[in-house]
This record gives structure tokens, C-alpha cells and sequence, in this order.
């Protein structure tokens, strides 16, 4: 089986306004450094070209946090409706590059690393398949990476879960990663993100 070439695209959804924190998550401090730096900082480690960050809530404030880091800032103005309408937007953005594929990543995913990215690559690259998903324990999530020929399904995503449908469509044809459950985190409430720190902590 050749190697599949060509560039794979990285798409950061950082539109949201964290209703249930009280307070902007991205902004939050890990290891020092807010979420969204770390989380953004991996996925460009991780050699993806072009990196395109979904900006809605507070997008200057995100903008700034990011400095020093080549990334193609694209703006949603429908983010108050939800992750799908940021994935299109993503999605639309990466279709007018040349990348044959993109990783679809959270902003509010603390453990997800770069490695993880790199064996998505990986698995694409050494395969046929149009998908490579995440499984946590039996549990689909991001980070995805979808080839270019799934992007008009993924523009045309309605209603909420950041593609599952296409993931559903296309599971029997999909690559996967496995990653421990834990990796699984994301900050949602003010108790997440204590736990979260406590156990970076509790690692050093």
C-alpha cells in the first residue's frame, strides 16, 4: 500500500464561550500556560500545515494568547449555535487549501498531545481509510482526522457532536487509535478543571 503524501491540515475549534465555567476556559492556567496555547502548540508540533484556529467567544483575547504561533485564524459568527456550525467553519477554511486531509481537535482538551496527532498521521498515511477516530474505551471522540473526500459531508453537518454523524456513516471503513479514558477530559466546570490541575501537579 503506497503512502498516502501531500499535507494534512490541523483544525483548533476555539469558538466557544464555556456557558458552564463561569469564566473563559481557554484562558485557564496548565503547567503555565493557558489551555488554548498548549493545546494549539501541540497540534502545530505536530507538523500540520496549514493550522487553522476557530475563533467566536472573546476571538481577540484568543488571538493574543496564541502570539508566536503561524496559525490561520478564521472567524465563526454563528458560534453561539453550537461546535458543528465552528467545524464548518473549519472545514470550509481548509477546503480552499491544498491539504488532502485534517485533524480535528478541541481547544478544551487538556491531555490530548501531540504524539496522539503524529499516529493519526501515521495510521492515515499508511492506509486507505477516509477516517482515523479516536477510540477512548469504546467511546468516539476527538481528535478525528477526515480525508478531504469527507469534507462536503462534514460542511453540511447539522446539530451538535462535532461530526458523529459522518463518523457513523463511515465507521466500517475507519482507522482507529486507541487512548486511555483518561485522556478524555475536557473542561467543562470549575470542578474539572481542579481535578485536572491536581493531578498535573501530583505528576511533577
Amino acid at each position: 500500500m503506497p503512502e498516502r503524501t501531500g499535507s494534512i491540515a490541523g483544525i483548533v475549534l476555539a469558538a466557544g464561550m464555556s456557558t458552564r465555567m463561569g469564566q473563559n476556559k481557554l484562558f485557564m492556567q496548565l503547567e503555565g500556560e493557558t489551555l488554548v496555547r498548549r493545546v494549539v502548540g501541540r497540534v502545530w508540533n505536530a507538523g500540520v500545515n496549514p493550522l487553522v484556529v476557530v475563533l467566536g467567544h472573546e476571538a481577540e483575547r484568543v488571538q493574543g494568547a496564541l502570539e508566536g504561533i503561524p496559525y490561520l485564524p478564521v472567524l465563526n459568527h454563528e458560534y453561539e449555535r453550537g461546535v458543528n456550525s465552528s467545524l464548518r467553519a473549519g472545514i470550509h477554511a481548509v477546503s480552499d487549501t491544498p491539504a488532502h486531509a485534517a485533524v480535528v481537535v478541541l481547544a478544551d482538551m487538556p491531555f490530548v498531545t501531540t504524539a496522539m496527532i503524529m499516529t493519526l498521521v501515521e495510521k492515515y498515511r499508511h492506509s486507505a481509510a477516509p477516517l482515523v477516530i479516536s477510540d477512548y474505551d469504546g467511546v468516539n471522540a476527538p481528535p478525528m482526522l477526515y480525508d478531504r473526500s469527507l469534507f462536503p459531508e462534514l460542511a453540511a453537518s447539522e446539530g451538535q457532536g462535532c461530526g458523529k454523524q459522518v463518523v457513523k456513516r463511515h465507521r466500517h471503513e475507519a482507522e482507529s487509535a486507541s487512548w486511555s479514558p483518561e485522556v478524555l477530559t475536557d473542561l467543562d466546570a470549575p470542578e474539572d478543571y481542579e481535578r485536572v490541575r491536581a493531578s498535573m501537579e501530583g505528576r511533577h
